[in-house]
């Protein structure tokens, strides 16, 4: 088993599997370790911007992505209680990719596991972190197998963190303190088989307390998710004992929102209700970090507006960007090599996205209070075109990675793959049991 690699990556979700393809087609040894088997079904909005389209098509999975996503995303619903709006979601620039798409992320990530164990990564899968000790250019992550106990250390130059926002990653920065507070946000999210929600229409819904969308991710499947605040979850609870929190979440919102009641009406739920939280939204990422953050890890808007997946992908675009376009440097000089893209990294990463964390912030406030909710779907039914604007504004058009930035990683590959043969990456495997998951 080897042991030494350029780069270990925390999380094969859709940053850290992007991130690990990246730089493995640029030559690079990769160790990916994921605690969890796939497929895997996870709490998520499931939406796909068109601005990541190029982004699959150069990681290689576009077509695949194309041909088991639901129906292209043309129009946006903004719903409270009986009322509805509806508008235009704005087409990206033309080009094979103009609308956004929505795909369940047991496929996706599936997807992109697969195509980085094809650029050479080597998958610990079922595996965890137990600890990360060293400094940048001399990590030792150790790792331990979920199945069988088996223990191992990865020694490292370079550490990537692409877990999710309400895990624990063990490094040398403490974990922020949380207290329980009625305002935290938890997430919901269930599949349903047979529901009528019409084919290319994104609702947004507005309730108490809450918000949350609907939107067709493949054949028959639509998605319904939401968030709720923790003293409205315990007071629905409360008024209804013996009811699990997904089953009192999905009967507070067929109660709330019209269009989830009609919606729902003829469908079927598949599987359990998943839950996740507190969630933490906000910037995770600061310029003195040893440890690179893609991903949730790096920060994470309001769910509101659909761009995680957006945010995931387009980070580990931008963090390679900045490690394979820098040269390698002398071991020496290894430790203030990564001190500066670190910098530099923090900085794109605040001006590209923090934009986008401030207007899903005060849409969700906005959202979940009823003196706010009311004028604001009083607003939109004047001009419903601010959904529109919104959604450009969102990010849903644009790519925080521009096309001489795509073009550049890509031509990576090309070149690495002549000299696959003289320098193969190192093989990490282990059997997945089969996956369970927690209903709720």
């Amino acid at each position: 088993m080897a042991t030494d690699f350029d780069a270990v990556i925390v999380g094969a979700g859709p940053a850290g599997s992007s991130a690990a393809i990246l730089l493995a087609r640029a030559g690079w040894s990769v160790a990916l370790v994921e605690k969890q088997p796939f497929p895997r079904r996870k709490v998520c909005g499931e939406c796909i911007a068109a601005s990541n389209f190029p982004l699959l098509d150069a990681l290689g999975i576009g077509a695949a992505v194309a041909a088991a996503a639901g129906p292209e995303l043309r129009k946006v619903g903004l719903l409270r209680g009986e009322r509805e709006v509806v508008a235009d979601l704005p087409p990206a620039p033309p080009d094979a990719h103009q609308w956004g798409r929505a795909l369940g992320r047991e496929t996706l990530d599936t997807l992109l596991l697969e195509q980085a164990r094809s650029a050479g990564v080597s998958v610990l899968q079922p595996w965890c972190v137990q600890a990360i000790r060293g400094s940048a250019g001399a990590w030792q992550v150790e790792v331990r197998a979920v199945d069988s106990e088996l223990m191992q250390t990865l020694n490292a130059t370079v550490a990537i963190d692409a877990h999710g926002s309400w895990q624990v990653l063990p490094s040398a920065r403490p974990a922020r303190p949380r207290g329980r507070a009625g305002s935290d946000l938890f997430a919901f999210k269930a599949n349903f088989r047979g529901a009528s929600l019409p084919p290319g229409k994104l609702p947004v819904l507005c309730f108490n307390g809450g918000y949350g969308g609907m939107v067709v991710a493949g054949s028959d499947e639509t998605t319904l998710a939401c968030c709720i605040r923790r003293d409205r979850l315990d007071a629905a609870r409360t008024a209804s004992p013996g009811l699990r929190a997904g089953e009192v979440v999905e009967a507070l919102l067929r109660h709330e929102c019209a269009s989830v009641r009609k919606a729902l009406l003829d469908a079927t739920r598949e599987g359990p209700w998943l839950a996740s939280g507190p969630l933490d939204p906000g910037v995770h990422l600061r310029a003195d970090d040893a440890i690179f953050r893609i991903g949730n890890a790096a920060g994470e808007a309001h769910p509101i507006i659909g761009e995680g997946m957006s945010m995931a992908l387009q980070s580990a675009w931008l963090l390679c960007g900045h490690l394979l376009g820098a040269g390698r440097p002398h071991p020496a000089t290894e430790n203030s090599w990564q001190r500066d893209i670190a910098k530099r990294y923090a900085s794109e990463w605040r001006q590209k996205f923090s934009p986008r964390l401030r207007l899903a912030a005060a849409f969700a406030h906005c959202a979940m209070r009823p003196v706010t909710a009311v004028p604001l779907i009083a607003m939109v039914r004047l001009w419903p075109a601010l959904l529109t604007v919104g959604a450009t504004w969102g990010g849903k058009t644009r790519s925080a990675v521009d096309a001489a930035m795509v073009a550049k990683l890509a031509s990576h590959h090309s070149r690495a793959a002549a000299c696959t043969a003289s320098s193969p990456a190192a093989s990490i495997s282990a059997i997945a049991p089969h996956a369970t998951l927690q209903s709720t």
